[in-house]
């Protein structure tokens, strides 16, 4: 049985995650920790961190973790590049799964975006689209940016120099590089993102929607399981879906 422990668990998918895997005979929660509450007190208890706390709270986390010896998985998004650096900078001594997103469709949509970029190739414009619930507080999502950065990727571009935030005014004629990125919010929307490749005369769109948070939480627990049986590293939901590996 993997011993968990959740950070930011009074929040929405903090309570999820609980509620979940409460019904998973394979883990248990040892320890909840919200934004007050000291990780150390517990952090002996647990197999592994699972943190959907906020952004700039992660890397303190990940240096008690670290300090301890404990494996982590971590669901926040929006990390500063410094944020980024210093979780990068603690893999080097416990294994950690970083997503914006731990949905298996979602990270299946990763796989394929991938792949529908690298046959389409350059002739397709290139468009991201999300849209959450009203009080999400970033924009756009961290699975849209990912999207984004998987697509700039496939073009060997740097994703800074051809994201396009939406469109207003007498904007000129589209160019061929940029990466169109646009987020909706509204009403209790969970998550919905759809690439778009346009190109004259047809138009290829892959969409995901998500109804439920469980289905986040789901894949979370099951990358805590994964990784707590492997070497300091940092990886991704793909590394434990064996996506990669197709």
């Amino acid at each position: 049985m993997t011993k968990l422990i959740i950070t930011g668990a009074k929040g929405r998918m903090g309570q999820t995650l609980v509620a979940c895997a409460e019904r998973d005979p394979e883990v248990q929660v040892v320890g909840q920790i919200d934004l007050d509450d000291d990780l150390r007190t517990v952090i002996k208890e647990g197999d592994v961190v699972i943190d959907f706390s906020f952004h700039e709270a992660t890397s303190k986390f990940a240096e008690v973790c670290a300090e301890c010896g404990k494996a982590m998985v971590i669901g926040t998004t929006g990390h500063s590049s410094d944020e980024a650096s210093r979780i990068t900078h603690h893999a080097s001594r416990i294994p950690i799964v970083c997503a914006s997103n731990y949905s298996t469709g979602v990270n299946t949509l990763f796989w394929l975006t991938r792949k529908a970029a690298a046959i389409l190739g350059s002739g397709f414009d290139i468009e991201v689209l999300e849209m959450h619930h009203r009080t999400k507080k970033d924009a756009p999502s961290g699975t849209a940016m990912t999207l984004g950065e998987i697509l700039a990727d496939a073009r060997k571009q740097q994703l800074k120099e051809v994201l396009r935030h939406g469109r207003r005014g007498i904007t000129g004629e589209r160019t061929a590089t940029e990466i169109g990125m646009h987020s909706l919010r509204g009403g209790d929307v969970v998550g919905d993102h759809t690439v778009i490749f346009a190109a004259s005369g047809e138009r290829l769109e892959l969409t995901h929607k998500a109804s439920s948070r469980e289905t986040f939480a789901n894949g979370a627990l099951r990358a805590a399981q994964w990784v707590v049986h492997q070497k300091p590293g940092l990886y991704s939901m793909e590394d434990v879906l064996g996506l990669n590996n197709l």
